[in-house]
């Protein structure tokens, strides 16, 4: 459900602080917990750690991320695979050497 206009984008306040201290193009990430703040114009261009629940996962913020939240970009579940007879069977074709 999208915030009311009226309140306008959430932002966490210490990201706002951080965005004011550093210029643009600065590679030093901004590490940040907020994974429910919004993207703003501003952050373009700036590369922040967001934290997935174990690791901070670096975000280089560009323009088409305008709008969604950071936590949209740090996924907190880590696909392996799926398993079963038919993937052990591929995984031992790709491996087995090919004469």
């Amino acid at each position: 459900m999208a915030r009311s206009l009226k309140k306008g984008p959430y932002v966490h306040p210490s990201l706002l602080k951080k965005l004011s201290r550093m210029r643009v193009g600065d590679a030093t990430p901004i590490k940040t917990w907020a994974r429910a703040s919004t993207i703003t114009p501003e952050m373009v261009g700036f590369v922040f750690s967001v934290h997935n629940g174990k690791d901070f996962i670096k975000v280089r913020v560009v323009e088409n991320m305008v709008g969604h939240k950071l936590g949209e970009f740090s996924p907190t579940k880590k696909f392996i695979r799926h398993g079963g007879k038919m993937q052990k069977a591929q995984a031992a074709k790709a491996t087995a050497p090919s004469t």
